[in-house]
């Protein structure tokens, strides 16, 4: 028998909390990318602000947001992964406790285009939740941006984050798929969540994905042809009331296509 014929549903007040996952999916095995070192990324916001990240070397940068009400600055430590030859997917933390926000840029030097993900905590109904917010611009001034995708649409892919933490998505539409850990922490655990897909470059793609029962954000590249995954999962520990940041890489493999029959009579 496999692992998934030995599971069964999980009644959401038995699940465990979002720090089950830490131990199993270990460190990000990637190596970090000096190539972004002595250069800035500035980012216009619809509501007329902009931000600026200057990447002072390999691992510091500055950020400074102008154009709001109150101008606000500060200095973090990042990682930076060249994904494809161009490509980055740069990821830091600002803040701590309930104040924490999680930030993921994917910056193509080759169009210029790229995209911000920022992940923070609110407060909803009395309970700590979490949202994120998207930035789309251009370091070129052109228009070219990473737009929605349908292209993992139909697909059901296996994740390998560790030798111990496996899990399955079924990407059911463009904003909608499906999650099933079939080893770690989290075995047994099915849900059915919001997602959203945008275009990179050729089989690949920035993925994002938010639980509505762990307080959870994701932002990751998904790369189809190079068949890994690169991001970070931000949630809330509950019972520990602190942020769990959790980067991660896994190997993945392309299990199925689902094709719909094209019916051609009317019934």
């Amino acid at each position: 028998m496999t692992s998934t014929e030995l599971q069964d549903y999980i009644p959401q007040d038995q699940w465990p909390p979002v720090s089950a996952m830490l131990d199993g999916f270990g460190d990000q095995t990637l190596p970090a990318s000096p190539a972004l070192a002595g250069t800035t990324v500035r980012l216009p916001a619809e509501d007329g602000s902009t931000t600026e990240y200057g990447f002072e070397d390999a691992s510091s940068l500055t950020w400074r947001v102008s154009g709001r009400v109150a101008n606000q600055s500060g200095t973090a430590t990042y990682k930076a992964i060249e994904a494809r030859p161009g490509i980055f997917i740069i990821d830091f933390v600002l803040g701590q406790g309930v104040a924490a926000e999680n930030v993921t840029i994917v910056l193509d030097h080759n169009t210029g285009a790229v995209t911000a993900g920022v992940s923070r905590f609110v407060t909803v109904d009395g309970k700590t939740r979490s949202t994120t917010e998207f930035i789309h611009s251009n370091t070129f001034g052109s228009a070219a941006v990473h737009g929605r995708s349908t292209g993992l649409v139909g697909k059901r892919i296996f994740y390998r984050y560790s030798d111990v933490e496996t899990y399955e998505h079924i990407y059911l539409n463009p904003g909608t798929f499906t999650w099933n850990c079939i080893r770690g922490g989290e075995a047994g655990l099915a849900d059915t969540d919001r997602c959203m897909t945008w275009d990179v470059a050729d089989n690949l793609y920035i993925f994002f994905w938010t639980e509505k029962v762990m307080t959870v954000e994701a932002v990751l590249l998904v790369d189809l042809r190079e068949q890994r995954s690169i991001g970070r999962m931000f949630g809330w520990d509950d019972p520990a009331a602190e942020p769990v940041i959790l980067p991660f890489n896994s190997r993945l493999s392309v299990l199925n296509t689902t094709e719909y029959p094209q019916d051609t009579h009317k019934h």
